[in-house]
């Protein structure tokens, strides 16, 4: 049967189309000067570091330092040019301190210097000045002079040009930026004195020069980083006769309590021997070499020391969310898998639970369609072949592609097809809803094949009084490539791990659109389906939760549907299917604090959807910048163990999930790719989702391209039917659950094989195909579409139009802008008392499909 409906296409008036393009260019600005911070961050803090004088190796050809710098002064000026060298005068000790500052040992050796009125130089290390900004000022403060000492405490021989460059640079920076003073003097890392220079050292100088630092060497080395006790040190800080000296000790780069120490007594000891403690610039002569700080360097090092502390936050961050997005995912696995276990053993064990008595009565099929004449004849042919009594009402809206009439060109008995202009995927099963006869309803997308038995057993938990929906359990047709491959192992990880918590904890959030079953009764008291939000299927089960209806999930019931085969299409849906969730969560956030099945489903279902829905992907990028950062500046073997460790964790809850459903576990194989694509998608699809819902735009339906992967009962490859093929890879085998279909007995339904002795369902008498709904009460939730003529003793909204008993009747135009069947058209429901109709579909735009 066909009936023709005509509804306007209505608006929102506050729907608007907003593409959100400003969060990606925040988004790419955030992750553009991340990847900078961290670069920097990891360069300045892993690459190179302090570790002892002696660690730079052996010495190597003198050959081109000049002998006037091997057997000269420590303080080397002009290097690059008529090179000059010059020593401290007599009975004076030049006291420089290296590797600093410390926040524990620079002030404790500051504060001997300043009880001993001595003044000194510190050879600063760039990422130390970052760190401790407030040392560099106090040094600056009390009168001694800054030298710098590299940024990294890199050995600069070792380094190409531009490294040297950078690191003197960025020094000199960072102490603008930290005291607004400049220095002119350097001393590279594992120098000491003059004769101990190499070509390579040389050649540092040499750049040094050119750049316009002076380098101060020493001469003499109180080894105070070899750590060999207070008497030592003092030993190796006392000089043999009355020569000047440029005196080699260190406040940073460990514990230096034994410097603090030996200070104590050196300095009044060689005072009293009649030496003067100075810096280094006053030892020589050498006037002025630190200055006040251009405004420029000091802007620029204050940005620089802004952008390293921003650097070690972020590192800390990604940290402490790697930790988080482990612990979740941890404790996820650990959930889903213990609960499938439990779940399992309540279904199959020897105290197995029984629903009750077999649920026979007929069922009313809805099939929403838009554009779906590439898989919808595999789609009803596969309903047809049920093994339960069923009426098939395909509702075509407003497709332009003949999906109607190709459905009516079948002329299969037990389908009616249902026209009406184009309104929404939501209109659509309320208009399938308003023509169904039975109690029991299932609703199935056109681009869904059923196995024999899939009605069937999605309906027997109805056996239950208190349960108000079905979850079926989706599968992925077209599972060819590894994008099908990624989908398969999500559906399947998703149907066996995450809906079998949901059951046990009663707090199912999702019975898909591809394969639910409902009560009608039930639907009728929460209003039919809600277009309010993108996820109808979401919004519809947390609506009948908090209604008092109990979820459950069938995993017998299989039906088998196609995934997106592009990035884009996948991209689509999951954004849709994101922002919907979202949409669904906010709407029934009131589940919070509410009790019973509502109170399980938002203090169990909604924190879930929380935690590993939103919160855990919007985590998990932490995971992957940080294996990265650490790849490059940590231990990269302990990094790839912990990735590895994630790895089989998912391996492990996949290759159970397998096993639960019964599929070969081959397609397990790319997991390792999918953390590189797959799960990066994911990310985006959350990110884009969380700022569109935050920034209140509104989303369009949009409708996936179906690529005809479908295999009708009883086609072949050959006969113009479309097929799902067997798997490209050969890894997992095809299913094969129908059978031909043989010609249908006289009757509405088809075979009815559930209730036995019964015959064919075509035996019982009359035109009414489905016993008495039990009692559900009119609908009048919501105020109706207006007054329209009803149909004689069709109640407020006009009569639930069965299916024709035997074969289609001609069909007799409905005049416009009657929306329901002529007295007549149909046969009527033999039930006394009118069925009631959802209320109507809130206007929708004419391209919300998907």
């Amino acid at each position: 049967m066909t009936d023709r409906r005509s509804t306007a296409p209505r608006r929102h008036s506050r729907t608007r189309q907003v593409t959100p393009r400003t969060h990606w260019l925040l988004l790419s600005v955030l992750v553009v000067t991340l990847s900078t911070a961290l670069l920097l961050q990891g360069y300045t803090h892993h690459m190179f570091g302090i570790t002892p004088d002696d660690a730079a190796g052996a010495r190597g050809s003198s050959a081109a330092v000049p002998a006037r710098v091997s057997h000269g002064g420590p303080v080397i000026a002009n290097a690059d040019g008529a090179v000059h060298t010059a020593r401290p005068e007599t009975r004076t000790i030049a006291l420089t301190f290296d590797d600093g500052p410390d926040p524990v040992w620079t002030p404790r050796i500051l504060d001997v210097l300043r009880r001993n009125h001595v003044e000194a130089t510190f050879f600063v290390v760039g990422t130390e000045v970052v760190d401790h900004p407030e040392l560099v000022r106090r040094i600056v403060a009390e009168g001694h002079q800054i030298g710098i000492h590299t940024f990294t405490h890199a050995d600069l021989s070792h380094l190409a040009p531009w490294q040297r460059s950078l690191e003197l640079r960025e020094t000199q920076l960072a102490v603008a930026g930290a005291a607004g003073v400049t220095t002119a003097l350097l001393r590279p890392p594992y120098s000491s004195r003059n004769d101990a220079l190499d070509d390579a050292g040389w050649s540092v100088l040499k750049q040094a020069d050119a750049a316009g630092y002076v380098t101060v060497l020493s001469t003499q080395d109180a080894e105070d980083w070899q750590r060999p006790g207070t008497d030592r040190i003092l030993a190796n800080a006392t000089p043999h006769g009355h020569a000047g000296q440029v005196l080699l000790m260190h406040d940073g780069g460990g514990d230096r309590s034994q410097t603090v120490a030996a200070l104590n007594t050196l300095i009044p000891r060689l005072k009293a021997r009649g030496f003067r403690f100075t810096t280094v610039g006053a030892a020589v002569g050498m006037a002025g070499p630190v200055q006040p700080a251009g405004l420029g360097d000091h802007l620029q090092g204050m940005a620089l020391i802004a952008a390293l502390r921003t650097g070690d936050r972020s590192v800390w961050l990604l940290g402490v969310l790697m930790y988080a997005a482990g612990a979740i995912s941890v404790l996820r696995a650990v959930v889903v898998v213990v609960a499938a276990r439990r779940h399992r053993r309540q279904r199959t064990g020897r105290r197995a639970r029984s629903w009750g008595p077999p649920v026979t009565e007929p069922v009313s099929v809805i099939v929403p369609a838009y554009n779906e004449s590439a898989g919808i004849e595999a789609a009803v042919r596969s309903l047809l072949a049920s093994d339960h009594p069923v009426e098939i009402i395909v509702v075509d809206d407003g497709s332009t592609d003949g999906t109607a009439d190709l459905v009516e060109s079948l002329r299969l008995p037990g389908v009616r097809v249902i026209r009406q202009e184009n309104a929404g995927k939501p209109a659509a099963l309320n208009t399938g809803l308003a023509a169904a006869s039975c109690e029991l309803v299932v609703m199935v997308d056109g681009d869904t094949v059923f196995d024999t038995d899939t009605v069937d057993a999605i309906v027997q938990p109805f056996a239950d009084p208190r349960v108000g929906a079905v979850s079926g359990n989706a599968k992925v047709v077209n599972r060819g490539g590894l994008l099908g491959r990624w989908q398969h192992i999500e559906y399947v990880v998703g149907f066996n791990l995450d809906r079998r918590l949901f059951d046990l904890a009663e707090c199912m959030p999702t019975v898909p659109g591809a394969v639910g079953a409902f009560r009608r009764s039930a639907l009728l008291d929460v209003g039919g389906v809600s277009d309010v939000t993108l996820a109808e299927d979401t919004d519809l089960t947390m609506a009948l939760c908090r209604d008092g209806w109990r979820v459950v999930y069938e995993e017998g019931a299989v039906a088998w549907t196609e995934a997106p085969a592009s990035l884009n299409a996948l991209w689509r849906q999951r954004y849709r299917w994101c922002y919907g969730t979202l949409q669904a969560m906010w709407k029934h956030r009131g589940a919070l604090v509410q009790r019973g099945a509502a109170g399980k489903l938002g203090r169990r279902g909604l924190v879930y959807l929380l935690l590993f829905q939103v919160l855990l992907p919007l985590l998990a990028p932490a995971v992957d910048i940080f294996a990265v950062y650490g790849l490059l500046f940590l231990d990269p073997v302990r990094i790839a163990g912990l990735w590895l460790a994630f790895l089989l964790m998912q391996f492990g809850m996949g290759l159970y999930a397998f096993r639960l459903d019964g599929e070969r576990p081959g397609p397990l194989w790319s997991l390792p790719l999918q953390q590189f694509v797959y799960r990066q998608l994911m990310y985006l699809v959350v990110i884009q989702s969380v700022f569109t819902a935050v920034s209140g735009s509104r989303l369009r339906w949009q409708r996936m391209e179906r690529y005809g992967s479908l295999r009708a009962p009883g086609s072949s490859e050959g006969d113009g039917a479309t097929a799902p093929g067997p798997e490209a890879d050969g890894g997992v085998p095809r299913p094969e659950p129908y059978a031909a279909v043989a010609p249908l007995p006289p009757g509405p339904y088809g075979p009815h094989t559930r209730a036995p002795g019964s015959g064919p369902y075509a035996a019982a008498p009359g035109p009414g195909p489905c016993p008495a709904a039990p009692g559900p009460a009119p609908y009048a939730g919501a105020p109706g579409p207006g007054p329209h003529p009803s149909a004689p003793g069709s109640g407020p909204y006009g009569a639930a139009p069965g299916p024709a008993p035997y074969a289609p009747a001609p069909y007799v135009p409905a005049p416009d802008p009657w929306p329901y069947p002529q007295p007549g058209q149909y046969a009527p429901h033999p039930e006394p008392g009118p069925y009631p109709a959802p209320p109507p579909p809130a206007p929708h735009d004419t391209t919300r499909w998907y």
